[in-house]
């Protein structure tokens, strides 16, 4: 009796691998962009401020990220009407640039002014990071790893959130942004090495160039560059044929609408739950709350968790499901929350907790970990698994674009709430947030994990619909953007 055979290995994988590592360099980069505020604010609002005549107020520091949010809400509307027709590689030789500026503004910040001008250009190359690097990696990229490789960008975040806060302790604030500025250049340099993406030269009808590149892409095999590059002239071909969906489309019947308010709502809670104020105000919260450990040795230990909870989240949300993780998730952060929350109310009673004075640290620690296995990278994957086909990209650039201005006024206002509810209110207010989006999630939330778009669809238009036995997996594509952080 004859042995099956076994499927052909897809061969270039390692050259997809290394390519998508390369391209997220940018993303690695924006990571120490978020984290970079926490070590920084602390210096800004000493006595001894390396930039200015006076110390930065707390306004001000509010607005070391809000601006940053403010500047990507504008610039993700603006990249949704950016034609499929615009050059990757191009895209990404620019957005050096606003990093470049950006980080030699910091290096050379003799006023405040110069830092809220490089706060914004970072949110200019932010949003346009997730852009690129979200749809380069899924044209680039074969079936069976698309989903890891978009996964990295996550992992590259918040890596460049753990390198701000090492950096942060123990570079002077002036010599930190020379470490950004070179991995700008070296991105640059790399770059250059890796292929225009087949799909986008195939749109230009350049198909010697587009057959190239995917000769390098699949490790020098000819056969399998030709086979791959009829299947995306059939993807180009197939994609052009449809309508551009208008507005409207967006309620033009109950699974869209429904699927509208499920999109908005993950993302809108992505943000009540405070990351991106927390993560931002890190080595600040474990200062007001008398954490025993240094604010920054306690932002690392958060920061590499989070490292933790994201590799834990590309592994098992296509194993357990997207239910229970959210549920997870919100749970968990509203208890750290509430956690948090009594110990401060304690420590403002003037009661001694000088001997539970590590809770904060694992408290936020845990927080972390609950977020990056639900609700860091599972509302991008709900978003793309829950609309039809043709309004898609509409309904992911509406979405995105609420969570980005979402963002920005938490952001803006977390300090301000420290200082009009103190730090216990602040963080009870946050555990309402995640208890709404517990409710939430539990009420209207469909499981998506092995079904096809059309089964969810068909669900959220009231029609009982039985499981899909033949276990479809679902990766994450070309617009798996902006995960954690907006």
């Amino acid at each position: 009796m004859e042995k099956s055979e076994k499927p052909p290995k897809e061969p270039g994988k390692l050259r997809q691998f290394l390519a998508a590592l390369i391209v997220n360099q940018l993303a690695l980069s924006y990571g120490i962009v978020i984290g970079w505020p926490s070590p920084s604010a602390l210096q800004l609002q000493s006595s001894s401020s390396p930039v200015g005549d006076e110390p930065m107020t707390d306004a001000g520091v509010s607005w070391l990220t809000g601006i940053l949010t403010l500047s990507g809400t504008i610039v993700t509307v603006l990249l949704s009407v950016i034609p499929d027709r615009f050059s990757r590689k191009r895209f990404g030789y620019a957005l050096t640039l606003p990093i470049l500026i950006a980080w030699l503004l910091i290096a050379f910040a003799t006023n405040h002014t110069y830092i809220y001008v490089s706060r914004a250009l970072t949110g200019v190359s932010g949003a346009g990071t997730f852009f690129l690097v979200s749809n380069y990696v899924s044209e680039i990229s074969c079936d069976s790893i698309r989903g890891m490789l978009a996964a990295i960008l996550v992992f590259s975040v918040n890596t460049g959130v753990l390198i701000a806060y090492i950096l942060g302790g123990i570079m002077s604030f002036h010599t930190l942004p020379v470490v950004v500025i070179a991995l700008a250049i070296f991105f640059f340099v790399t770059f250059i090495f890796l292929p225009e993406s087949p799909a986008y030269l195939v749109r230009q009808n350049r198909m010697h160039e587009a057959i190239r590149a995917l000769k390098w892409l699949k490790g020098g095999n000819v056969l399998v560059a030709e086979c791959a590059l009829s299947h995306v002239q059939l993807q180009v071909k197939e994609i052009a044929s449809m309508r551009t969906a208008k507005f409207s489309d967006l309620f033009r019947d109950k699974a869209t609408t429904k699927a509208l308010i499920i999109a908005l709502g993950l993302f809108i809670f992505q943000q009540t739950c405070g990351v991106f104020g927390m993560i931002s105000n890190t080595e600040t919260i474990f200062k007001m709350s008398g954490s025993s450990l240094s604010p920054n040795a306690s932002a690392i230990i958060v920061a590499a968790l989070q490292v933790f909870g994201s590799w834990v989240a590309t592994i098992v949300v296509d194993r357990l499901g997207r239910r229970p993780l959210f549920l997870l998730s919100a749970a968990g952060m509203c208890v750290c929350h509430c956690v948090i929350a009594t110990f401060c109310s304690l420590q403002n009673l003037q009661y001694d907790v000088s001997a539970y004075s590590s809770i904060p640290v694992v408290a936020l620690s845990t927080f972390m970990v609950a977020y990056s296995v639900g609700m860091g990278i599972g509302p991008v994957v709900i978003l793309f698994e829950i609309f039809a086909r043709d309004v898609t990209p509409l309904a992911s650039t509406v979405t995105l674009s609420v969570s980005w201005a979402a963002a920005f006024v938490i952001t803006k206002s977390f300090t301000d709430l420290i200082a009009l509810l103190g730090m216990h209110g602040c963080f009870f207010l946050l555990a309402a947030f995640c208890a709404c989006n517990f409710m939430f999630c539990y009420a209207l939330l469909p499981e998506t994990k092995g079904r096809n778009r059309e089964d969810i669809v068909d669900e959220l238009n009231g029609v009982r619909c039985t499981k899909n036995s033949n276990n479809v997996k679902h990766t994450i594509g070309s617009d798996s953007v902006h995960a954690a952080y907006v």
